[in-house]
């Protein structure tokens, strides 16, 4: 490991790209500390401690605290991941997008522009909408129109500037930009966290006690991010065979391939779809102010995760039954729209291609739907154990932390896809690589 980091800092043109990326990490981090001009910071970390749920923590984990200090990245990037979740949907419906995904560079680069273009719209919507719900409750020092119309600008500036850096990154750093900007507010947490869980099993215990919780909590994390880089790195290949055939004089085809069918094949957007719906009603019970008693109060706190697994009120857990149905049914349903068996089928057999013991058209769709409905499963299954293990602890141990399964999911993903990138450099250059170890 240590002669492939040597290597990699060998490369001058490996070396420029990390340090371009480390100097638009620092800007990112700059910028999150960055308060918005005219806001009052103390009351709104206020009230974000005595009304804070499920959704603005984990609004919070993505931002990097920035929403909840109220910095100019407090929307950060998640008016574009939003766009562009609605925008892959959307091609799917229009087919006008769905003529463009399929032009090639030039499509690609018209539903980039309509993705950036949506961001910025979004992030206007949202914007507008905390200046004004907030701004009413003593959010700005001073509410008038100058005050709101400096903090919409600023909002929408700081996201869109964080948008422009992660493309930036794409283009000259190293790594996905927008997966690494997520990656990095997500981390920039941890270590509170690891302070966070120190103090709670740790601190003041026993030596024997504290060095078993230390153990137990390593383990936990250790076989978590095992599980990770299984469901990301786990894949089904199909085998796929190419018959001969006369182009002029010569014979072509005859070729073996395969069709890559990943374990985790809606990657980590089911549990994301799955906790925003889960924490709609208690966001808006909290943005309305509305004072919930009786059933309804029962019904809220059954949506909250943090409600979940706890001893003294087994009640509220059967909201995670709700929660794994949706993980469940987003996960079929994503994978559904981003990969058609029937397409996939069709080009199979214009280019005189089948699977081996199965025949093509409908046979090879009825196979293909088989074995990536049992994938879908198999992944679904191992998101809901990656995402339920910091719920349980929560619950069972009261340990909070503002990451859970999905952060993990994401730092892994994105650690392992850059890794992967810097060795596809290297290899070029006749280097030794992380994984080839």
């Amino acid at each position: 490991m240590l002669e492939t980091l040597k290597n990699m800092f060998r490369i001058k043109d490996i070396r420029k790209k990390l340090f371009y990326t480390f100097l638009m990490i620092v800007v990112i981090r700059f910028g999150s500390q960055l308060p918005v001009p005219g806001v009052d910071r103390e009351y709104f970390s206020s009230w974000f401690s005595a009304y804070s749920n499920d959704a603005f923590n984990f609004f919070s984990a993505f931002t990097g605290g920035s929403f909840e200090n109220m910095s100019i990245f407090a929307l950060s990037i998640t008016p574009y991941i939003t766009s562009s979740i609605i925008i892959q949907l959307l091609t799917i419906a229009i087919p006008a997008l769905e003529e463009m995904h399929r032009d090639g560079e030039d499509g690609r680069k018209k539903i980039t522009a309509i993705t950036r273009y949506t961001t910025v719209g979004l992030a206007l919507v949202e914007s507008i909408a905390m200046t004004i719900g907030f701004g009413r409750s003593g959010l700005l020092e001073e509410y008038n129109v100058l005050n709101c119309v400096v903090v919409i600008v600023a909002l929408v500036a700081g996201s869109t500037l964080l948008m422009w850096i992660g493309e930036r990154i794409t283009e000259h750093g190293v790594g996905n930009g927008i997966s690494i900007v997520l990656m990095v507010n997500i981390l920039s947490s941890v270590p509170s966290d690891f302070v966070s869980l120190y103090e709670l099993f740790i601190s003041g215990k026993s030596i024997a006690r504290g060095a078993l919780a230390a153990v137990i909590i390593l383990a936990v994390v250790l076989i978590t991010v095992v599980l990770v880089i299984f469901l990301n790195d786990g894949e089904r290949r199909i085998p796929v065979q190419y018959a001969k055939k006369m182009q002029g004089r010569k014979m072509v085809g005859g070729q073996s391939t395969h069709i890559p069918l990943k374990v985790n094949t809606a990657g980590v957007i089911p549990v994301i779809f799955a906790s925003s719906l889960m924490s709609i009603p208690s966001m808006v019970v909290s943005f309305a102010g509305i004072t919930t008693t009786g059933a309804a109060s029962t019904v809220i706190s059954m949506l909250s995760q943090s409600n979940w697994f706890n001893p003294s009120h087994p009640e509220y857990s059967v909201g995670l039954i709700l929660y794994i149905v949706l993980i469940v049914f987003f996960a079929y349903f994503y994978t559904s729209i981003t990969f058609n068996p029937i397409e996939v089928a069709d080009n199979m057999k214009k280019q005189g291609g089948f699977i081996p013991g199965i025949r093509p058209g409908k046979p090879t769709v009825e196979y293909l739907d088989k074995v990536l409905g049992n994938l879908i499963f198999i992944g679904a299954a191992g998101l809901i154990i990656v995402v339920l293990v910091p719920i349980f602890f929560n619950g069972v141990f009261s340990a909070s932390v503002s990451f859970g399964g999905t952060s993990i999911i994401i730092i892994v993903g994105v650690i392992l896809e850059t890794i992967k990138q810097i060795e596809s450099q290297m290899v070029v250059r006749n280097y030794r690589g992380f994984l080839s170890e």
